[in-house]
């Protein structure tokens, strides 16, 4: 059972995510790789979260998607390609029979992307305490509500985040 579990805010997870990073960096290749980003809840100081580290891989180009899978295979994580999302590669790190639990999801997308732009979301909440309170409450309701079905879970999210995707797109002139 893939469980919804929101915990308070760890300041570890920013090392967490800064080693994975580094192997993801060394793994693949630093010539594929044009950033790495850390976005998802728990890229925002002080914001309760899935315990669950996003990490968004920027490529130059996503035709050079194939080349990453086996690299992130062999750090652990399985590639989902039955994603619905053309605009990313989209894999998981912790799940049955290779863990217990999801620990990171890896989000491999095109630099000039739509996806890439995603980051505002984190930026916006780590500049607005106010707003990222707001998102918490949402994210424990939904959990409580949806604490089995990750899909409701998800789509609960969906108005508010485009919501703050449009404030912060106002906020940074993009």
């Amino acid at each position: 059972m893939d469980e919804i579990e929101i915990v308070e805010y760890n300041p570890n997870w920013v090392n967490i995510f800064k080693r994975e990073a580094e192997a993801i960096r060394t793994n693949v290749g630093k010539d594929l790789i044009a950033d790495i980003q850390h976005i998802g809840s728990t890229a925002v100081p002080g914001l309760a979260a899935k315990p669950i580290i996003d990490i968004m891989v920027g490529l130059r180009n996503l035709s050079y998607g194939k080349s990453v899978i086996v690299p992130l295979e062999e750090l652990g994580y399985v590639y989902w390609a039955d994603n619905p999302n053309p605009e990313r590669m989209f894999f998981v790190k912790g799940m049955p029979p290779y863990g217990k639990k999801r620990t990171h999801h890896v989000h491999v997308v095109e630099i000039r992307g739509e996806f890439w732009q995603r980051r505002l979301f984190r930026d916006y909440l780590r500049i607005h305490p106010q707003e990222a309170k707001q998102y918490e409450q949402l994210k424990r309701d939904l959990a409580a509500r949806f604490r089995d079905d990750r899909e409701a879970y998800t789509e609960g999210k969906t108005d508010y985040i485009r919501e703050v995707m449009e404030k912060a797109r106002q906020e940074f002139n993009l």
